[in-house]
C-alpha cells in the first residue's frame, strides 16, 4: 500500500481515491481511482465457504449455518458479507465470506457517511495482497503482519503472534512482501506487487465488499417523480396482496406452485436427494452445516486475542502458544512490571474471557477461552 498519507482538508461529497482507517478517522493514501475504504482485517473474519446452492438469495440464507462453527462470536451479533467465487474451476461453490461485528460495521458506515464517502465500498486490507498459488503472502509493516492465504482468505495480527499462527497452520510456504520475517520462519521473497494502489483496491472490492444488506452503500437521493411512482407501485402491490389474501383457493395454488419450484431447485442443487416424507425437514438437512470435524476454534480465538492485544503489540513477545479444548495459552517474555495488568485490562475491554498472570521470574502467561 502506498505510504506518505495526508489528511484531507474538506472531504468532498463525491470523494475519490483509496482511504484507510486511522483510529476514528479516515485518511487518504492514494488519490487515484474510485473511492474505496480499506478497513483493518483484525476486525474482519475472512473465510472460504462452500455454498452449493443455485442462487445468491439461497446462499445468503444458508450462510449463517455454514459458518457458525468457524466464528467465536454469536452469529446474531455478526454482519455477514458474501463475496466472489474463490476457485470457479476447481471449486465452483466456494465463496469468500467476511464476518464483522454489527456494531463495528455500523461505526464504519457512520464514519464514511460523515466524510462524504457513503457510496464507497469497504474491503479488508488483507485482500489488497496478491493471492499466492501456495502457502501465504505476508506483508509486515510497523509491527503488524498481514496474511493472504492460497485459499483466498486472510487475516492480520501483531507480529509477535505470527510465528505461532504459522506453526499452528502447519508451517505453510511463506512469500515475503515487505519487512523480514521473525525467526524461525523461512521465507521465499516474492516479486513486488507492481499494480497501482487503485487497481489493487478495485480488485479487492470485486472479491468482497462489506457494504451489503443493512449496510449497503447509499446511492443518490430519489427524485420526487420517482418517489411518487414508488408510492403508486406500492399501493398497487398492496391492493393485489389484499385481493390475493382474500382468496383462499388462489393462495393454495400459489403455495403448491412454490413447493414445485423449490423441489426443482433442490433437484438442481442436490441431484438424487431423497425428498419423500417431510419435505421441509429434508430440505433443511441439505443446507450446509459445516464440517463434521471438530470446530475450528483456534483461528477465531487467535484473531480476537490479536485484535484485543494490538494496542500492546510492541510490548509483548510471545515465546510459545498452545491450544487445548477451548483454551489458548500464550507464554510471553518478561516485560514492564505492570504489563500483566495491562494485558488483563485489554482482554476485558475486548470482552475476551481470559487472564494474564506474571510469574516470579517476570514471564507472563496469558489464557483465553473460546467458550
Amino acid at each position: 500500500m502506498t505510504h506518505g498519507v495526508r489528511s484531507p482538508d474538506l472531504p468532498s461529497p463525491h470523494a475519490a481515491g483509496l482511504w484507510t482507517l486511522a483510529g476514528d478517522r479516515l485518511i487518504i493514501v492514494d488519490e487515484d481511482g474510485p473511492a474505496t475504504i480499506v478497513v483493518p482485517t483484525e476486525r474482519v473474519r475472512l473465510l472460504a465457504v462452500d455454498l452449493p446452492l443455485p442462487n445468491r438469495a439461497k446462499r445468503l440464507a444458508a450462510l449463517p449455518f455454514a459458518i457458525e462453527d468457524q466464528v467465536a462470536e454469536p452469529i446474531d451479533s455478526l454482519h455477514l458479507a458474501l463475496g466472489a467465487k474463490l476457485n470457479p474451476e476447481d471449486a465452483p461453490a466456494r465463496y469468500l465470506v467476511g464476518a464483522v461485528r454489527r456494531e463495528t460495521m455500523a461505526g464504519w458506515v457512520a464514519l464514511a457517511e460523515s466524510q462524504g464517502l457513503g457510496a464507497a465500498p469497504m474491503v479488508p486490507d488483507a485482500l489488497l495482497l496478491p493471492r499466492p498459488a501456495e502457502g501465504w503472502s505476508v506483508e509486515i509493516r510497523d509491527g503488524r503482519a498481514l496474511v493472504r492465504a492460497a485459499d483466498g482468505a486472510g487475516f492480520a495480527l501483531p507480529l509477535p503472534l505470527l510465528p505461532a499462527a504459522w506453526e499452528a497452520a502447519g508451517r505453510p510456504l511463506v512469500h515475503r512482501l515487505a519487512d523480514p520475517l521473525p525467526d524461525p520462519m523461512p521465507a521465499q521473497a516474492a516479486a513486488a506487487d507492481t499494480r497501482p494502489a487503485a487497481a489493487r483496491a478495485k480488485a479487492a472490492a470485486a472479491e468482497l465488499d462489506l457494504r451489503q444488506g443493512a449496510y449497503a452503500a447509499r446511492g443518490g437521493r430519489i427524485g420526487n417523480g420517482w418517489r411518487r411512482l414508488g408510492w403508486i407501485v406500492a399501493i398497487g402491490a398492496a391492493a393485489h396482496v389484499a385481493i390475493a389474501g382474500g382468496d383462499a383457493v388462489l393462495l393454495s395454488i400459489i403455495a403448491k406452485r412454490r413447493a414445485s419450484e423449490t423441489r426443482e431447485l433442490v433437484a438442481i442443487a442436490a441431484p438424487g436427494a431423497d425428498l419423500s416424507g417431510d419435505f421441509k425437514g429434508r430440505v433443511t438437512d441439505l443446507l450446509p452445516a459445516g464440517s463434521s470435524a471438530p470446530p475450528d476454534r483456534f483461528v477465531p480465538l487467535l484473531a480476537r486475542v490479536s485484535a484485543g492485544l494490538s494496542p500492546l503489540a510492541g510490548s509483548i513477545s510471545v515465546q510459545a502458544i498452545r491450544f487445548e479444548g477451548t483454551v489458548m495459552t500464550l507464554d510471553c517474555a518478561a516485560g514492564a512490571p505492570d504489563l500483566a495488568a495491562r494485558i488483563a485490562a485489554a482482554l476485558r475491554a475486548a470482552r475476551i474471557r481470559g487472564q494474564a498472570t506474571a510469574s516470579p521470574d517476570g514471564t507472563i502467561r496469558i489464557t483465553a477461552n473460546a467458550a
